[in-house]
């Protein structure tokens, strides 16, 4: 049998389930839009992203729900292909398949929290006005919430998934780099 990138779909999996289990525990602890002070420059804040990183499309009419769920899923199966494909023969392929990974759970993560409607899951009202026929709540909750004092200036809030994202991205333009290196001295 022979060896692909596959073996990495693990940390998918704990990226996967360490998302949604910090975000059940912000939504089983925090009001909406509450906040706890943790360092001078760091506060947990359950807030809600309807759109994708910066709240990109956030202000659109729900459309952008499907197209986020629908891009995750694509991008999680071509990435999926390509751990398949993948043979770690170079360390730099297996630093790509460990990004690849890092995306794919946290591309599912924030794909399975868009869609599953958490209050009926968890058995609790929230604070506003809610619909129980809604499954697809079409929002990522979003709690690590990073500020400078002294201008008031707050960072995006984002999530374990989004860490990830962005762990995976660097990782594979570390790899890039480091890959063209290897050819230049080959």
């Amino acid at each position: 049998m022979k060896k692909t990138g596959l073996a990495w779909l693990w940390l998918s999996l704990v990226v996967i389930m360490g998302d949604l289990w910090s975000k059940y525990v912000v939504i089983t602890n925090f009001r909406f839009y509450e906040s706890v002070n943790v360092l001078p420059i760091f506060n947990l804040t359950y807030a809600r992203n309807y759109g994708a990183a910066f709240s990109f499309l956030a202000d659109h009419d729900g459309w952008q729900t499907y197209f986020f769920l629908g891009l995750a899923v694509v991008i999680s199966a071509a990435l999926t292909v390509m751990l398949y494909r993948s043979k770690e023969t170079q360390a730099v392929k297996k630093w790509e398949n460990i990004a690849y990974s890092l995306i794919i759970g946290g591309a599912l993560g924030n794909a399975i929290d868009r869609a599953v409607d958490k209050c009926s899951l968890l058995s609790f009202t929230p604070d506003e006005p809610y619909n129980r026929l809604n499954v697809c709540q079409g929002y990522v909750v979003d709690f690590l919430d990073f500020y400078w004092n002294w201008d008031g200036y707050h960072f995006a809030t984002f999530n374990v998934a989004d860490i990830a994202i962005s762990m995976g991205a660097g990782l594979l333009v570390l790899a890039a780099f480091f890959e063209k290196k290897n050819k230049k001295n080959d």
